[in-house]
């Protein structure tokens, strides 16, 4: 595997968690929003990932030094997926957004679960960031011993 290749796997793994670290802080930021985008309360939001090839099969063949015919794949975002969920049917005769009843429909976010996907997209995204660090670091040692 070149060194190029890794930092292709690597730098995709910190875009795909770069998407899901935004679309979770817009998940907490709207976790109160009684007025989304399609005029309803805020329709929580997943990031749907795949491992796709990190080039074409024959190449990946050629490279393989295994003989098991494995291949490289790295991440990419495919789809931001809208909760398809109920809203939470919350008592607040206060709320400007109230029906009739006192009822308003709050998003399904759930706080805790977004704060701990928060810190697992945190903790892959410095995992990426350090993977390819190294791979810059042992190919500037490569560099190195080649003078």
């Amino acid at each position: 595997m070149s060194f190029f290749k890794a930092m292709d796997i690597s730098s995709s793994g910190l875009a795909a968690q770069r998407v899901r670290m935004n679309v979770l802080s817009a998940n907490l930021a709207n976790a109160q929003s009684t007025r989304g985008d399609e005029g309803g309360p805020y329709r929580r939001r997943d990031v749907v990932v795949s491992a796709v090839p990190t080039g074409n099969q024959f190449e990946d063949y050629l490279n393989d030094t295994s003989g098991h015919g494995t291949e490289l794949r790295k991440v990419q975002v495919v789809d931001i997926h809208k909760d398809t969920k109920a809203p939470r049917h919350v008592f607040d005769p206060s709320n400007p957004d109230a029906d009739a009843t006192g009822y308003v429909d709050l998003p399904n976010v759930q706080v805790m679960s977004e704060m701990v996907n928060m810190i697992s997209a945190t903790r892959a995204f410095e995992a990426n960031a350090t993977a390819l660090n190294d791979a810059k670091q042992m190919a500037m040692k490569a560099l190195e011993i080649g003078r």
